[in-house]
């Protein structure tokens, strides 16, 4: 009888241990999405020689 009890009690604590926390639906974040843009020209570049270009202008008409 003991034997059974001892099973018994170790039985049901061991299962409302198993459900102590419930389900829990499991977070999934997604990705971040890179889109990268194809570009013949770089605006860095194009800026500083079109000033360049200005102050050419500008010191050749004085």
């Amino acid at each position: 009888m003991k034997k059974i009890a001892t099973i018994a009690l170790a039985l049901g604590l061991t299962g409302s241990a198993a459900f102590a926390g419930g389900y829990v639906a499991p977070v999934v974040e997604p990705e971040p999405v890179v889109v990268q843009q194809s570009s013949s020209s770089n605006a860095g570049i194009i800026i500083p020689v079109l000033l360049l270009v200005a102050v050419a202008v500008a010191a050749s008409n004085n």
